[in-house]
């Protein structure tokens, strides 16, 4: 039995998909989210940058007693987590671009990929793409801009839907079947991909596959709670944390939101 928290972090409120499929599948533990909306977005930053704010976000959680770290971050994994896993002595979870399944599932075998430049640019995206997109037409397009947008609190507006509009163009322009959100900001930009893309294509991400991966972790190295509390999930923003609340209003229970200087 382990009574300390999962800590999660993010370049903002996006990783919050991931906590809420974390959450859903492992109710009983504890959880400790960090938003880094100060630094947001990760995607356009150096790769030196974006491995010095994975390192503070992960010294924070750690100084407030989590023992699984879970970088809800597409940029963050794909560009700093083999560094966190060397230089810490605690199990990382990572979230990468869901390629594998969409290339499975893809029937005309054209998948669309909707990124950060910083993940898109990682050595780690290029080498997965690689191992499972062989003959495959792959359509990958930097989502410039979609996060400050939902950062801002603008993930329904009107202006989110045109810029979308522009990004899918040239998905739609060779029938893609599938569509690959990779970045965990993106699963709330899903209403609105629904009302652009045709019924037919699939869209994709990691949420669920980074739970069940937090679970087995969790389970190898004993580190699961065997409580059957409910404890308080806490958030914390280092910028807007109004914005934070309102993402995961109607996803938690009995939570606390936070402003931290982190």
């Amino acid at each position: 039995m382990s009574f300390h928290p999962i800590g999660i972090f993010d370049s903002g409120v996006g990783g919050t998909s991931i906590w809420k499929e974390i959450h859903l599948l492992l109710p009983h533990e504890k959880t400790i989210y960090l938003a880094d909306s100060i630094n947001a977005p990760y995607g356009e930053k150096p790769v030196e940058v974006i491995k010095q704010l994975s390192f503070k976000n992960t010294d924070k959680l750690l100084s407030l007693g989590c023992k699984l770290i879970v970088v809800a971050c597409n940029t963050a994994t794909t560009n700093a987590i083999q560094d966190l896993r060397a230089f810490y002595n605690v199990p990382f979870i990572g979230i990468e671009p869901a390629i594998k399944p969409a290339a499975l599932r893809s029937r005309s075998k054209t998948i669309g990929i909707l990124a950060t430049k910083g993940t898109l640019s990682s050595a780690l995206f290029s080498k997965t793409s690689e191992l499972y997109t062989h003959n495959m037409e792959v359509i990958e397009v930097e989502g410039n801009g979609l996060v400050e947008l939902i950062e801002s609190g603008r993930k329904d507006s009107v202006e989110t839907e045109e810029l979308l509009r522009r990004l899918l163009k040239p998905m739609l322009i060779k029938k893609i079947d599938c569509l690959v959100l990779g970045c965990s900001h993106y699963p709330y930009l899903i209403p609105t991909l629904k009302k652009i893309l045709p019924q037919e294509v699939q869209i994709i991400d990691s949420g669920e596959a980074v739970a069940r991966q937090t679970k087995a972790i969790l389970e190898k190295n004993k580190l699961l709670n065997s409580s059957l509390d409910f404890p308080a999930p806490e958030f914390f923003s280092n910028k807007n944390p109004e914005v934070l609340a309102a993402i995961i209003n109607s996803e938690a229970k009995n939570y606390q939101v936070s402003y931290l200087d982190f």
